[in-house]
């Protein structure tokens, strides 16, 4: 399977939830880094004060003379919006027509933010910081990291950001008093992006930030890049130097520390730190089936001489490590198997292998918080959660919940690492949905809901949001905002909250 953008980019309109006419959509308020970087850094505002009107002007003189014919082009406008905005559905909305654009609705939103990058990203990770948990007042600060598919393999660049003052979302009813605007007044500010790059040499295919970063105050990323290398570098000094003013970053510091070379020249996607061992354990796995154990030791890093492998050497897609057994992980890949692996195997091979899929399994999440539960998302643009006490051998289980809502290719997956009902899913059909999966298809108040609304018919009931980007590739979740997620795609990294969560 392709895991590769569309080569030709071109001007798209930014996240959007609903269809309109072209001319409905405001006017982008750019706002330009604080480097003043000609090339990236710019946040796009998609509720910009500024509208351009091309619409009738009616005048009403003192005597009242006019009105009816206000009154007649307001219901008219108003009957053109009723009948051009519709709301965009991955699995039955039709193709956008070529005076039609997609424009979110600003009033499921808690925060929205576009942040412009020059060339696309095929993935992202989010640094954990010391700013807090449970952060839920604006504005909002968060860093991410993040790495480049350039034209050309000498401009890749591995990004780190300082994102803040990420304003709430202000959707003011007309009603409202003065008193109640001026309490958003401190919501209003300018968002500001701060980074710092490092040059790489090849397209990242995976980017992953060692979750232990904030406590042990080593920033341990590694990325999985086309030529094959497994990269792992220290970003705790581009931490620091958002927050320490005159910190000096080292040329040495733009380096990895370690390079994987066991893969060869074999590229891969499967990448994933041990929540569990602190000092640094990661896994790396490649289009030829092999999965390579890489620890830290006093002085070094030393990666396993033989790989855990099965027989057809069909492509790992992802790997997840266990949220509670220190030795055990996860794979998946386009062999459509699901396979359970324990590190202490001296024949590296799986303890339990099960069917996951007739078609490739591109991505899975182990939950954090219920450590049986396991989700996959395939090639066919199904989802499914499975519960690892069937895993067994000889048995092949079926999952407990299975969606197949999508269109297109599961992009990523993930768990909200804060409710373990709570499930993130992008795809190539455009889109990042969200599904709580402790909705009850039989509840009384859905089935009501059903009845009065013939569109919410064959909506599964489970399904709370849809998130429309161009091209969306990867999605996390951020373990200390609640309910805040990035993602990224063509139109770069969208930082977004729902009412929903």
């Amino acid at each position: 399977m392709s895991k590769r953008l569309n080569e030709d980019v071109e001007d798209i309109p930014r996240n959007t939830a609903s269809k309109g006419a072209a001319g409905d959509i405001p006017n982008a308020n750019k706002i330009e880094a604080l480097e003043n970087d000609v090339d990236m850094g710019e946040f796009e505002d998609p509720y910009s004060d500024e509208f351009e009107s091309d619409e009738e002007i009616v005048e009403i003189d003192s005597n009242g003379e006019g009105e009816e014919d206000a009154q007649d082009v307001i219901q008219k406008d108003q009957g053109e919006d009723l009948k051009e905005s519709t709301i965009y559905l991955p699995h039955k909305s039709k193709p956008l027509g070529p005076d039609e654009v997609l424009e979110a609705d600003p009033s499921v939103y808690d925060m929205l933010h576009n942040v412009n990058l020059p060339w696309p990203c095929l993935t992202l990770d989010i640094l954990p910081d010391h700013l807090g948990n449970e952060r839920r007042n604006f504005p909002a600060s968060l860093y991410v990291t993040t790495a480049t598919q350039a034209e050309k393999k000498k401009d890749n660049e591995l990004y780190v950001l300082k994102l803040s003052q990420l304003s709430k979302t202000l959707v003011k009813d007309e009603e409202e008093d003065a008193d109640d605007e001026n309490e958003d007044e401190e919501y209003e500010g300018d968002p500001i992006m701060e980074s710092e790059s490092i040059p790489l040499r090849d397209t990242t295919n995976r980017i992953r930030v060692s979750p232990h970063s904030s406590s042990t105050g080593e920033y341990f990323t590694a990325t999985s890049s086309e030529n094959g290398e497994v990269l792992i570098y220290d970003l705790s000094s581009q931490y620091k130097a958002f927050d320490s003013p005159g910190h000096t970053i080292p040329k040495n510091a733009k380096k990895p520390i370690h390079t994987i070379k066991n893969h060869g020249n074999v590229e891969g996607y499967g990448l994933d730190w041990s929540p569990l061992i602190n000092t640094g354990s990661l896994l790396s796995g490649d289009c030829s089936g092999r999965v390579y154990l890489t620890n830290r030791t006093s002085s070094n890093w030393v990666t396993d001489k033989t790989p855990f492998t099965v027989d057809n050497n069909e492509s790992i897609e992802d790997i997840q490590w266990s949220k509670a057994e220190q030795t055990v992980f996860a794979t998946a890949g386009t062999d459509g198997y699901i396979r359970i692996w324990d590190t202490r195997s001296k024949k590296h091979k799986p303890a339990i292998s099960v069917v996951g899929s007739k078609t490739d399994i591109n991505v899975i999440s182990w939950c954090d918080k219920i450590n049986y539960l396991l989700a996959s998302g395939d090639d066919d643009g199904k989802w499914g959660i499975w519960d690892l006490r069937n895993f067994k051998p000889g048995n092949q289980p079926s999952p407990v919940a299975q969606y197949d809502f999508h269109k297109s290719a599961i992009t990523s997956i993930s768990f909200n690492p804060l409710d373990e009902s709570i499930i993130a899913v992008s795809s190539e059909d455009n889109t990042v949905t969200l599904w709580d999966l402790s909705v009850e298809a039989d509840d009384e108040e859905i089935k009501q809901q059903k009845s009065d609304a013939k569109d919410l018919e064959d909506i599964p009931p489970q399904l709370l949001f849809v998130h429309w980007q161009k091209d969306v590739k990867d999605v996390k979740w951020h373990k200390q905002i609640p309910g805040a997620l990035v993602s990224t795609g063509t139109d770069g990294l969208n930082v977004w909250k729902t009412i929903s969560v």
